[in-house]
């Protein structure tokens, strides 16, 4: 039996190997590797392709939400809410820049912060809100910006699954303040290590965003602001310049994949992913639903198919954030989905056997 990764990465590289190699050996050639010409490029290339003003490109998907909180003016002390099922990383980045992390519900179909709970987990202490766009889905970014702007307080995007998504006809990280991109490597835009950016359509903002990432330089060796040190290497912008150009065509053909898997996979004990009503997602992850999930796993294993599971628990349940006061049954939705949520394997490079051997072994499952 034929055994199918959550994701291959070396399949990838021979299809661009010509382009990559040329790439790196430019960087090395030329012999400079910090805030270079490959960065500013791959800058003003990525923020052109989202339709943004300015792209500031920093070390990870982390460090663009910890760096555009600074920046909006959020500090120690500070509240900043986002989902309470993200991703770890979106939490490290709220109190790396001092801020309290506040949790809000989900919406059970899009398992995005759902903006009925929004208004309700607003206090004076309230400094950005975080809304995430889970699995490459956008949130539903109208409500949440009317809410924000009714309390004057900035929206930052974690876009960091989100890569080609839009939302209402718009790329995501281009709605609010500020989006946050990584470009961790399994992501649809991925380098070969850690990197992100931050995308923006306000000139003094991205100022202070460069000055930041740069231990708050303002020219060479003069710092008007305490920075970091955040900074997309050459290498790596060289890369994603590559790889920026497949993007389009990577996205159809998850979305391709994730029709095969919407349109074949019938088990009633599988619920698929809710269609987005208001965007186009790039299928970063295709998550389906099953009160059994830990037998569906084991099982889809037994046959062949790795699975994953984004994400287990939620926020508010990791130890490390147990000072936030939270237990079992705060969040309901999030623990439920937690419970419940399995990823399919989903990437480009995907053989189309390989999608019905995935198929197969779903609808085969049962109790």
């Amino acid at each position: 039996m034929m055994k199918i990764p959550f994701g291959d990465l070396s399949r990838q590289y021979p299809t661009i190997r010509e382009e990559i190699d040329s790439a790196w050996r430019r960087v090395l050639e030329r012999g400079w590797f910090i805030l270079g010409a490959e960065v500013a490029a791959f800058e003003s290339e990525f923020a052109q392709y989202l339709g943004a003003a300015h792209c500031v490109a920093v070390g990870s998907g982390t460090e663009a939400i910890h760096v555009a909180l600074v920046a909006a003016g959020a500090g120690p002390g500070d509240q900043v809410i986002t989902a309470a099922n993200t991703c770890v990383p979106t939490a490290s980045a709220i109190s790396t820049a001092g801020c309290v992390p506040v949790l809000v519900d989900i919406d059970p179909d899009n398992f995005n912060l759902d903006p009925a709970k929004l208004e309700g987990a607003i206090t004076p202490r309230t400094r950005a809100i975080v809304p995430v766009h889970i699995y490459g889905k956008a949130a539903d970014m109208e409500p949440i910006l009317q809410i924000a702007d009714k309390y004057g307080i900035p929206v930052i995007e974690d876009v960091a699954q989100g890569h080609g998504a839009d939302y209402k006809g718009r790329k995501l990280g281009t709605l609010a303040a500020a989006g946050c991109f990584s470009f961790y490597p399994s992501k649809n835009l991925g380098a070969y290590g850690d990197g992100g950016a931050i995308t923006t359509d306000d000139d003094a903002l991205a100022a202070r965003l460069k000055s930041l990432r740069n231990y708050g330089e303002t020219r060479r060796y003069y710092h008007s602001i305490k920075g970091f040190n955040s900074r997309l290497d050459e290498v790596q912008a060289a890369i994603l310049r590559v790889k920026l150009g497949y993007l389009a065509a990577w996205n159809r053909r998850r979305r391709a994949i994730a029709a095969r898997y919407n349109a074949e996979i019938v088990n009633p004990l599988i619920l698929k992913p809710a269609a987005c009503s208001y965007g186009e997602e790039n299928y970063h992850l295709y998550v389906v639903r099953c009160r059994w999930r830990d037998r569906l796993q084991e099982h889809l294993a037994a046959r062949g198919v790795v699975t994953l599971i984004h994400y287990p628990v939620p926020i508010h349940l990791q130890e490390a954030y147990k000072d936030l006061g939270k237990g079992l049954g705060d969040y309901p939705v999030a623990e439920s989905c937690a419970a419940e949520v399995l990823s399919l394997p989903i990437f480009p490079e995907l053989f189309e056997t390989e999608i019905s051997q995935i198929i197969e072994a779903v609808n085969s499952f049962s109790l």
